[in-house]
């Protein structure tokens, strides 16, 4: 029987439904190259991930001190909402890797709060693959979850990529196995309006945005190339040469003991005309970005702080845009950009924080 992969959580906390597989790891340019160039998909391939720099560490240090009260209350109160719409035990199931550490921390607020048990899996689910139907069948099957209470959690939306991904993904599964599953998404924060549940709108930096493995339990993004056969889950690889700068469980540790009982409450409802206007915000002005910038491909633009953070430590960026350079929340995005020669370009009409441009290196 296959077994989750236990990262550097604690199994009470998170299960990852992943294969660990052997490295072979990509520059980063090279891997761009690859992309770019149709030769291979993004998830076939992964970069090493070094320790982050010192300047960069107390970044996120200082962020997460700044940021950690308002995270905590919008973790209960995402907890609280679901708590209201599932009305059993929880399966949390968060998208690796972003979503993990929320989905640690929904966990948590669900266990110590809601008048529900709840237990918590991570999943990967991969752009233009969909879902891991092996994770998914793992759960219902050899588990024996029911599938109604199976809630998926992210960390935050930008373009709905995923979104559309999981939607056609657990329709499908709904339809070949005859079961109910929710495809509802849950998020802390739905900048482009895609999501089915958050409990804001606004466009501000999630600490564990900043960091890689080492505040997803030393797990990488997940891969599927040759080593993953049919029954396997979706693969990772393990990063345990970091394990003295793994931040994971101190991120959800600090987070969590900022959890209050007032605060287990329902969010302001965000209603779906409001979720409606900024989708259509978000998807005309990147449009218009595309546009003014000239870019041809989508998927080489990459809306909102998390996500442009993502580009500024994982691919090859071109471009950094802002809406207003000092604003706190983009001070680790400058000082990257900085860093790597970047240009900078502030845009004051722009919907969300910040954008990054990948660059064209075909």
């Amino acid at each position: 029987m296959k077994q989750p992969l236990i990262g550097s959580y604690s199994q009470d906390d998170c299960l990852f439904l992943l294969k660990e597989i052997e490295p072979d790891f990509y520059t980063v340019e090279h891997k761009e190259k690859l992309i770019q160039s149709g030769k291979l998909h993004y998830s076939q391939m992964v970069s090493q991930e070094s320790k982050p720099s010192d300047e960069y560490e107390q970044l996120f240090l200082s962020l997460m001190k700044k940021y950690k009260q308002q995270l905590a209350t919008e973790i209960l109160q995402l907890s609280h909402l679901i708590a209201e719409k599932i009305q059993q035990p929880v399966c949390v199931v968060s998208l690796v890797r972003a979503g993990t550490p929320i989905g640690v921390l929904v966990n948590r607020a669900l266990n110590q709060f809601s008048e529900f048990d709840s237990v918590h899996y991570s999943i990967s689910i991969v752009r233009d693959k969909g879902i891991d139907i092996n994770g998914l069948d793992y759960l219902l099957n050899d588990l024996n979850i029911p599938p109604e209470s199976i809630v998926f959690i992210d960390g935050w939306t930008a373009k709905g990529v995923i979104t559309k991904e999981l939607k056609a993904a657990i329709q499908d599964y709904n339809q070949q196995h005859n079961v109910a599953m929710s495809d509802d998404l849950y998020v802390v924060s739905d900048i482009g309006g895609t999501a089915d549940h958050s409990v804001t709108l606004d466009d501000y930096i999630i600490p564990s945005a900043l960091m890689n493995s080492t505040v997803s339990g030393l797990i990488s993004r997940s891969v599927i190339n040759e080593q993953i056969h049919e029954d396997d889950f979706h693969g990772c690889i393990s990063y345990q040469h970091l394990q003295e700068y793994d931040y994971s469980n101190w991120f959800v540790d600090q987070v969590s003991a900022c959890f209050e009982q007032q605060q287990y409450k329902a969010p302001v409802l965000i209603t779906s005309e409001q979720r409606n206007t900024r989708y259509q915000q978000t998807q005309q002005y990147i449009k218009k970005l595309m546009q003014d910038f000239q870019v041809s491909d989508i998927n080489r633009v990459k809306p909102g702080i998390a996500e442009a953070t993502r580009v500024m430590l994982r691919r090859v960026p071109d471009l950094l845009l802002v809406k207003d350079k000092l604003n706190p929340n983009i001070a680790h995005l400058i000082r990257i950009a900085n860093e790597k020669g970047i240009k900078i370009t502030e845009l004051d009409d722009m919907p969300f924080g910040a954008c990054a441009l990948i660059k064209d290196v075909r």
